[in-house]
């Protein structure tokens, strides 16, 4: 059995206030591509886990696949599996590859052992894994305000953009990151930003990471007016990440020099 987990981008992003558990409180909007990875599982003797694609920098056993599994294992009985991952979302991107991945993990799970778990609590058990799992089980557009945990349905539509993925090869501290911005309420809600055409988004929708992380890497700055220079409707930073997306009215032809570039017609 087999599934695509796919990505997603941070529509805005502000932080909004430092809560008392060292963590933050923000207000974005999450919105799925269909730049994905592929995870399958396999009947087997005994369980293994292969990975390809993309490399990762950690052992097979703090991989968000295997951490969702032992998540699934502690409430219900699994028949041994072969899991096979291939990496195509980039880590370290803003992208939500990895929560992605362990959010499809579950629902793969619920299906391939037919445990009929509803979305409800496979959100429940998403959430101890990380605090944008929970986005990925129902996959649709939604303002994530807390820590990224609370969801609220928003009307927000880009199918008729082709969206170009840029990441440079730069790793952004999300710990660095947070520690940069200063938080503070938006003027105007994300819903009621969204809500604009998105040839006026440019002056308004804003990612609050974006000054500080600009000023330390110019390079990824450098990217973001590349877009706009090759036509983007609306260019910006995804999350915290070192990834930037450009939204486009008709494809563009963008050759670069940088680390990973991806271009996809959004649905």
């Amino acid at each position: 059995m087999i599934c695509f987990p796919n990505a997603k981008i941070n529509l805005g992003l502000h932080v909004t206030a430092r809560r008392q558990d060292g963590y933050h409180d923000i207000e974005t909007v999450f919105y799925p591509i269909p730049l994905c990875d592929a995870l399958e599982i396999t009947p087997a003797d005994k369980w293994s886990f292969e990975q390809t694609g993309i490399a990762l920098d950690a052992p097979s056993d703090d991989n968000l696949v295997m951490k969702a599994l032992r998540c699934m294992q502690q409430r219900h009985q699994i028949p041994a599996s072969s899991v096979f991952l291939h990496k195509a979302v980039p880590v370290g991107a803003g992208l939500g590859g990895g929560s992605s991945d362990a959010s499809f993990m579950l629902k793969l799970l619920n299906d391939y052992a037919e445990l009929n778990i509803p979305d409800n609590e496979l959100e429940t058990m998403a959430a101890s894994l990380g605090a944008d799992c929970p986005f990925f089980v129902r996959n649709t557009p939604v303002v994530a305000t807390g820590t990224g945990n609370v969801f609220c349905p928003v009307d927000v539509s880009l199918k008729d953009y082709t969206i170009c993925i840029v990441k440079p090869d730069i790793a952004v501290s999300t710990r660095e990151a947070y520690s940069l911005v200063k938080p503070a309420m938006p003027p105007r809600p994300l819903s009621e930003v969204v809500s604009l055409p998105v040839e006026q988004w440019r002056e308004v929708l804003v990612n609050d990471f974006e000054p500080s992380i600009f000023r330390l890497y110019p390079q990824i700055e450098k990217i973001k007016n590349e877009l706009y220079e090759r036509g983007a409707v609306y260019a910006a930073m995804s999350g915290s990440g070192s990834a930037v997306f450009g939204l486009f009215k008709d494809e563009p032809e963008i050759k670069s020099p940088y680390y990973y570039v991806w271009k996809g017609k959004m649905k």
